[in-house]
């Protein structure tokens, strides 16, 4: 093949390897999918990067080595499937999985009890939940994610220089955390407690994605973990509620009032751990949430794009401004956020070799739809700063988010209708959005550092 040949020559190759790779019994057709892509989003990659596409494709052919290597990768990966024994270890009848698996649970059990007893440990030094929830608010995110990054970091077998620089981040914030002066009543206080749960939480990607934090394709599994996680998080949320709600009312019906004990801890204490359970069920993979995610996507897209097409034209049909009071911007860039997160794990989950369909064409409706309302909100914001009412760090925390959002919701947007259009491949829509993760943890940082000293503490 010489440097020349189109894309009916690289197909050919891509089919020659499959045909190999199908060889191997103890993988299904499902598995050789996932492998092609895995193939095909490096060559991609490679030719973005100058390459032609015979040299891009020896070039990736070469990168993941040996089947078998590839094949054990793959199948820690992907270990509820029923052949992870015949790849791992070669031997059907060799129980060395179920060794791995009664470690992982003691590391979580023993990840989540640290994570309880740092839930805990402020009252030892008469700080309570109740009575100082300034500080709790600061540091909510610095009891639980640590130990969560920790139980990753065991399971990628991270390097001591990793690990390293996952515990000079949390320590980095724990004492922006708690370092400077700030008053209850600060809005510095709200711009921290918002902030700092994202900066850790990219963090807590590091460590994911361990000694890979380059790769496009990790950075794109850590967005399908954090999605996955979270409706872990969520569904243990509500069984803790009707939990608390059950001994609640169940021991007021003989007397007793078990407030203090719900308040202190029953709800601080199972929060904490559920963080850390939840990102071991997303791991150990004993549900079809992975399954369910997907499809909540599917749902809440067109019921946003929806709802914010009918805001547009309600604001349009008014011309009213919008309110950009703290109240309601934490508000907009919530639902900024929600659009991203919606499109972040519609792409994690969607078929890169599948062509444009109506749901690509539903997913630039509503990207389309959020550009718009953050225009509209940063117009609103500069008109603010710009007049007598002045910054605040509020003000300016929304205003370098909104213009963040506005960046890549922008670009996203253009790729989108590229792709739609059949110019740009679904890969470059993929490595904008995994390129982008640095940008927010930067801007979280920055936040959470240099904000409460540059307003004064205010």
């Amino acid at each position: 093949m010489t440097a020349h040949d189109g894309p009916e020559e690289l197909e050919a190759q891509f089919a020659q390897w499959r045909r190999y790779v199908l060889r191997r019994r103890e993988l299904q057709s499902v598995d050789a999918d996932e492998l092609e892509d895995h193939l095909r989003g490096s060559v991609d990659e490679l030719v973005a990067a100058g390459l032609s596409p015979d040299e891009a494709f020896l070039v990736a052919v070469k990168r993941m080595g040996s089947l078998d290597e590839l094949s054990r990768e793959f199948a820690r990966e992907h270990s509820d499937r029923l052949w992870k024994q015949l790849v791992l270890t070669g031997d059907s009848g060799n129980p060395a999985a179920g060794p791995r698996s009664r470690r992982d649970l003691w590391v979580m059990l023993g990840c989540a009890a640290g994570a309880v007893a740092s839930v805990k440990a402020p009252a030892l030094f008469g700080l309570s939940v109740d009575d100082d929830g300034s500080f709790y608010a600061r540091n909510a995110t610095l009891f639980a994610l640590p130990w969560l990054a920790a139980f990753l970091a065991w399971r990628r077998r991270a390097r001591p220089v990793m690990i390293a620089v996952l515990v000079a981040l949390f320590v980095l914030g724990a004492v922006a955390a708690n370092v400077y002066p700030l008053a209850d009543d600060s809005q510095s206080v709200v711009v921290t407690g918002v902030h700092l749960p994202i900066a850790l939480w990219l963090v807590v990607g590091l460590a994911y994605v361990a000694d890979d934090w380059r790769s496009s394709r990790r950075r794109m599994d850590f967005i399908r973990f954090t999605g996955e996680w979270f409706i872990y998080f969520v569904l243990m949320a509500l069984g803790g509620g009707v939990l608390a709600a059950f001994l609640f009312n169940t021991f007021a019906a003989i007397g007793i009032v078990p407030e203090a004990f719900v308040s202190q801890w029953l709800l601080p204490c199972g929060a904490a751990a559920a963080v850390v359970v939840a990102g071991w069920l997303v791991e150990a993979k004993q549900s079809v949430v992975e399954n369910i995610a997907p499809v909540l996507t599917r749902l809440f897209t067109p019921l946003f794009t929806a709802a914010l097409l009918a805001f547009l034209v309600a604001v349009v049909w008014t011309s009213h401004g919008i309110d950009v009071e703290r109240e309601a911007l934490i508000l907009f860039d919530l639902l900024l956020v929600v659009v991203l997160g919606l499109l972040l794990y519609s792409l994690s989950a969607r078929d890169p070799l599948a062509p444009p369909g109506a749901f690509d064409k539903l997913q630039l409706a509503l990207v389309v739809s959020a550009l718009a309302i953050d225009v509209l909100v940063l117009v609103e914001i500069t008109g603010r700063i710009t007049d007598n009412y002045g910054g605040t760090p509020n003000r300016a925390a929304a205003l370098g988010e909104n213009v963040i959002l506005l960046v890549n919701l922008a670009w996203s947007a253009w790729l989108l209708l590229s792709f739609l259009r059949r110019r740009t491949p679904f890969a470059a829509l993929e490595r904008w959005q995994t390129g982008y993760l640095p940008v927010y943890a930067a801007w979280a940082w920055i936040v959470v550092l240099v904000f409460p000293p540059l307003f004064s503490y205010a």
